[in-house]
């Protein structure tokens, strides 16, 4: 099952919990008064995937939805990751609101991404993180430098795994042209995006200034994408200081749209100037 961390191991069994309360005909409200030793908040975050769930609840709740011993089995198997950390879950540094986004990119088998200003992250060279969380003057560099180290594991896990992730992202021109961290860094950047571009499974582009006015001009966005169809797809916007996970259909087929139009108008990093 393609989900890693124990963020992503709740978001999976909460949906699969929800849906067998659902197709069992009963409320939250229903499952309470069952008296499992179950509270109504306490299900509302289990299926919202908010709280680790042991096995025997899993088991107590399958019991009542009716669930057969297969699902039942492979549930309370599936419980025992709502505890299990990784790496980014233990860490101090990485924002509570960003845990969850790690283990979506860890998990994801595509992921499809608009930038407008910065080099995202992922693609980031040490150096050009370093002249990015420079420019926000902290307090703490050695907290800094904590976050950059944490940032080039990020890629690590993110570019050695197997199956590899496919991934398309689109920068804006800006993103090669503002000189972050001065000239020698962007230099060392852009051939790091160039290199990473060559692997069969990366694409990234760029979005020139002549196309003028162009569809994501609302902001930066990421889709992504999972195989299996009980982890559904995730449009993740970020701002300073949180983040918004958006789920619902209609949403994620909208910025696949504007994706799909910005892509059209952008041309491969490696032919760009």
């Amino acid at each position: 099952m393609p989900v890693t961390g124990q963020r992503v191991v709740r978001r999976a069994l909460g949906r699969r919990l929800t849906r067998l309360r659902m197709a069992s005909g009963m409320s939250r409200r229903d499952v309470v008064e069952a008296r499992l030793g179950i509270s109504e908040p306490t299900l509302h975050r289990i299926e919202t995937g908010k709280v680790p769930v042991t096995g025997a609840n899993v088991r107590a709740l399958c019991w009542l939805y009716g669930a057969d011993q297969s699902i039942t089995d492979a549930l309370a198997d599936l419980a025992l990751g709502t505890s299990q950390q990784e790496w980014w879950d233990a860490s101090p540094v990485i924002p509570e609101w960003f845990k969850l986004y790690v283990g979506l990119e860890a998990s994801a088998s595509r992921m499809f991404g608009y930038e407008a200003e910065v080099i995202p992250g992922e693609l980031q060279t040490p150096d050009y993180a370093r002249a990015v969380f420079g420019a926000q003057q902290p307090v703490d560099t050695e907290v800094a430098e904590r976050h950059i180290n944490l940032r080039m594991q990020r890629q690590k896990t993110l570019f050695l795994r197997n199956p590899p992730i496919r991934l398309v992202t689109v920068l804006g021109e800006e993103t090669l042209t503002r000189p972050v961290g001065g000239e020698q860094v962007m230099k060392g950047q852009i051939e790091h995006l160039r290199r990473l571009s060559r692997e069969e499974t990366v694409d990234i582009r760029v979005l020139p200034f002549s196309v003028g006015a162009h569809a994501a001009m609302a902001g930066a966005f990421r889709i992504l994408e999972f195989d299996d169809p009980d982890d559904p797809d995730v449009v993740y916007l970020e701002s300073h200081v949180g983040a918004l996970y958006l789920e619902e259909q209609a949403e994620i087929d909208e910025y696949r749209r504007i994706f799909d139009l910005i892509s059209k108008d952008s041309v491969p990093v490696g032919e760009f100037r």
